[in-house]
């Protein structure tokens, strides 16, 4: 059974910093393709970030571009979203997730395994 575990969100200020992570069981993640989403209230599900099982193929949504990085760690099973520069429109609950897959996705569809989320809220 997988099951990813997010930590990390809360409230912070408008230009501040948080590190998002993922703890799963279950799956190695490092042989998966992974990313993360957010669901704003009355918003559809995006992904943000996501990263190929090797590392060598990444997608950032252009909302985030140069302020957000997908990373993982290989001997803790984890994955992580550093998120800097943040703003008031980044507000949302954050989910992390895993394809069955080694490519990137981008679509909700195409992931198999989900966090129960965790919310972060910036305040302008």
């Amino acid at each position: 059974q997988v099951q990813l575990t997010e930590s990390g969100g809360g409230l912070v200020q408008a230009g501040g910093s948080l590190r998002l992570s993922c703890a799963a069981s279950g799956r190695t993640l490092s042989n998966y393709a992974t990313g993360w989403f957010r669901q704003a209230p009355g918003k559809e599900r995006e992904c943000v970030a996501a990263i190929s099982a090797t590392g060598g193929a990444t997608y950032y949504a252009d909302s985030v571009k140069g302020r957000f990085t997908i990373s993982g760690d290989n001997a803790k099973n984890e994955m992580y979203l550093q998120m800097n520069n943040l703003e008031p429109a980044d507000t949302a609950v954050y989910y992390c997730a895993v394809r069955n897959s080694q490519l990137v996705g981008v679509y909700t569809w195409a992931y198999d395994y989900w966090g129960q989320g965790t919310q972060v809220t910036v305040s302008s």
